[in-house]
């Protein structure tokens, strides 16, 4: 019996789901220590490796992860709210949101905590802030963008020519701008770019970091000293869903970084790492229960209780995000060829839309009503993730009522800024 038949069948057994519950999302801490592990074995000691929250926002997930020898990197006020939570400490957290107010930046340098400044308006701020508070301890860094292109999935892509994020290093004279602006401000002691995700090529990412090791390079050289310490290479490691296979391995990343860039294996810089989904999406399933099935048109069509919901991206954009499904009988046992007859399967959602699909015809053992269904490699970005107001501090909802010129509008939960957040713990 294979680890995840094991959770399987210990999931039926002890009635974690069942007739009631009937959708779970399960995260293998002990597959979670060996992909750390496999991280920190894989690169020198200079190299940091800090874990995207976004990928996975549960506290008792980051609290392992933190205890292996993870950081964090966040991308929202509520991110960085949970990873405090999760016990993060101000000097392993990273703040790379491209939307920072000016409280956020304030609560960062003020409290010691990294951040990457995404735009020259931002930099205005930081400029102020850093005339109030001369002593913070907090690493800051531009996060520049390369503009190397795009990676197969248009979405995730953030080296594009026209990327939303950070500094778009091609366009008219920025490049030389920005190596000014290092210049002129000796507390900018990092640099960080975010050029690969779910899609890219390891030598599109490998080739973005190259740029800004050589920028770094650059800079210190013309301000005669090593003023920046870091090269923070954020951007994830793609992820095989379509097998067990672990490809591409945190070696085989290491590998092609030391051949194209092998400044980043000495002592000379810190050397800081953003791996999300790389970390978190083969140590986690979901389990749901098959509630009915039918035929319809000639395809079989099992109906469970997980769907867009919480596999959101694959409900959506199934062509860019497809993953594979694993049936299980009442029992736990895997249904397979040998035991089933395979047939053209829809495994569908819950929700109330057509394009609810974990799946879509597909050749699969047939499923019968009350059978269960595991989601493979959604330890991250699906089950995990949290849309909704309880991650966000700032956000304050109302209930409005009244005719349009006599409205009466009420607040059912107050927002909070992150520091009054903070402040409370």
């Amino acid at each position: 019996m294979n680890r995840k038949q094991n959770i399987i069948k210990t999931a039926i057994n002890e009635h974690v789901i069942d007739h009631n519950l009937t959708a779970i999302g399960v995260m293998d801490l002990d597959g979670l220590k060996k992909t750390v592990n496999d991280a920190y074995a894989a690169f020198p000691a200079n190299f940091f490796h800090t874990f995207a929250v976004k990928a996975n926002a549960l506290v008792k997930v980051l609290e392992p992860l933190r205890e292996y020898g993870m950081g964090a990197e966040v991308a929202s006020p509520g991110e960085l709210l949970i990873a405090v939570t999760a016990g993060f400490t101000a000097e392993n957290i990273i703040f790379d949101s491209p939307a920072k107010t000016l409280q956020d930046l304030r609560t960062c340098i003020k409290k010691g905590i990294a951040l990457n400044i995404d735009n020259l308006q931002e930099l205005e701020r930081i400029d102020a802030l850093m005339l109030e508070f001369p002593e913070s301890t907090s690493i800051i860094g531009f996060r520049v963008n390369p503009q190397i292109g795009g990676g197969k999935i248009g979405s995730t892509s953030t080296a594009t020519a026209t990327s939303k994020f950070g500094y778009a290093l091609v366009d008219g004279d920025n490049r030389n701008e920005l190596i000014s602006i290092y210049k002129k401000r000796p507390w900018l002691k990092s640099i960080h770019t975010h050029s690969g995700s779910q899609g890219c090529e390891l030598s599109l990412m490998a080739k973005g970091i190259k740029i800004i090791t050589e920028l770094a390079e650059e800079i210190n050289s013309l301000v005669g000293l090593q003023q920046i310490t870091r090269l923070d290479i954020g951007g994830g490691l793609p992820v095989n869903f379509s097998s067990e296979i672990i490809k591409p391995s945190f070696k085989d990343y290491a590998d092609i970084l030391k051949a194209e860039v092998p400044l980043l294996f000495t002592d000379k810089y810190q050397v800081k790492t953003e791996f999300g989904r790389a970390i978190v999406a083969k140590n986690g399933v979901i389990i749901t229960r098959v509630e009915y099935t039918k035929n319809s048109g000639g395809r079989h069509i099992a109906t469970t209780h997980a769907g867009a919901q919480i596999i959101t991206r694959t409900a959506f954009l199934p062509k860019s995000w497809p993953i594979r499904v694993t049936g299980y009988t009442t029992k736990g046992e895997e249904r397979t060829a040998q035991t089933s007859e395979v047939v053209t399967t829809d495994v569908a959602g819950p929700c109330c839309f057509a394009g609810d699909l974990i799946c879509s015809n597909q050749p699969l053992p047939k499923l019968e009503s009350n059978d269960y269904v595991m989601v493979h490699d959604t330890g991250g970005y699906y089950f995990t993730n949290h849309f909704d107001y309880n991650s966000l501090p700032r956000v304050a909802i109302y209930t409005v009522a009244g005719h349009d010129d006599d409205l009466t509008i009420e607040c059912i939960r107050q927002g909070e800024s992150l520091e009054d957040v903070l402040n409370k713990m």
